[in-house]
């Protein structure tokens, strides 16, 4: 049997007192809420209560019935667009919280269309000698049109108002994943200029200073513009990334909504990366023309058929 004080109506709920907000969760979608009821056998007392408010999951059934003359997206509003990426905030009703952010690729190519089908994975061990015979030369395959949105950030074409820092090394805005007011998953990215350095494989001992550079610049946007302190942001590199110019992300770092792309093997943290250039040698090859990468790579990524056939051979 239920407590007297607790709410079963619209009406109980709507005497909530609310006290304070004791959790956010973005991965979740849900916040926390310290408050309380009044009593029910005495209207001069309070009963506290915790109240969980979150997002129920979006009903897979429905995915044909979003978008159309009845559609279940009743209003939206734009939020960006560069080149083939477009990102939108949409309700589903019209005095409705905002319910959903919608990013769009149009025109799609194969590779995106893999790149978000749902994959199984094989761990990968990149050798340099593999991965100058058969990774470099995929990455040098890919057209310049495939970073054509990154070319029209760097060259001022869009998203500049959105660019929180600049300089001829790079710039840094918020990356297409965040919301722009949940600071608890605050994501920002880092592009930097120098279009020779494609990935992780590019970076050498000339570079520390580039990094130390996003590093010391992404921790003092963050200070003056959210006052967050030292030690709260997750700076961090992908091998392999999702596109081959070379970028940072920089995510608050109690943000776990993006824990896929923070999966051992696949990020590299901003700080071991630079300790790891800083034990260059002056001359000589780099650490990480030397280095054999472990990561992960998913059934529908371009190198998947090739590189799970070396691993075979190599484990008979």
């Amino acid at each position: 049997m239920s407590h007297p004080a607790a709410p079963k109506s619209l009406e109980a709920l709507n005497k909530f007192t609310f006290e304070k907000l004791l959790n956010e969760d973005p991965l979740t979608h849900s916040l926390i809420l310290l408050g309380n009821f009044p009593d029910p056998d005495n209207i001069n007392d309070k009963i506290t209560a915790v109240v969980r408010i979150e997002k129920t999951a979006l009903h897979p059934e429905n995915g044909s019935d979003f978008f159309g003359e009845k559609g279940l997206v009743k209003r939206v509003e734009l939020e960006g667009s560069t080149d083939i990426y477009t990102w939108l905030f949409a309700w589903l009703g019209e005095n409705r919280e905002r319910d959903l952010k919608i990013n769009i690729i149009c025109p799609a190519t194969e590779v995106h269309i893999k790149k978000y089908t749902k994959q199984e994975q094989i761990i990968v061990h990149e050798t340099p000698a593999l991965y100058e015979q058969y990774v470099k030369p995929y990455i040098l395959s890919f057209p310049p049109t495939r970073t054509q949105w990154v070319e029209n950030i760097l060259t001022g074409i869009s998203e500049q108002k959105k660019v929180l820092y600049s300089s001829p090394e790079f710039l840094i805005l918020p990356d297409m994943k965040w919301d722009l007011q949940t600071i608890t998953s605050l994501y920002l990215v880092a592009l930097v200029q120098d279009r020779s350095i494609r990935s992780l494989r590019d970076l050498r001992r000339q570079h520390i200073s580039l990094l130390r550079a996003i590093r010391r610049e992404a921790s003092r946007i963050v200070s003056q513009k959210w006052g967050l302190r030292n030690g709260s942001l997750r700076m961090y590199i992908h091998y392999q990334p999702s596109y081959y110019h070379f970028h940072v992300h920089i995510v608050n770092a109690n943000y776990l909504g993006n824990i896929l792309g923070m999966t051992v093997g696949q990020a590299h943290l901003l700080d071991d990366v630079i300790a790891m250039l800083e034990l260059d040698p002056e001359d000589g090859p780099g650490i990480f023309e030397r280095i054999t990468l472990t990561y992960g790579l998913g059934d529908q990524h371009g190198l998947f058929e090739l590189l799970s056939q070396i691993a075979a051979v190599a484990e008979q």
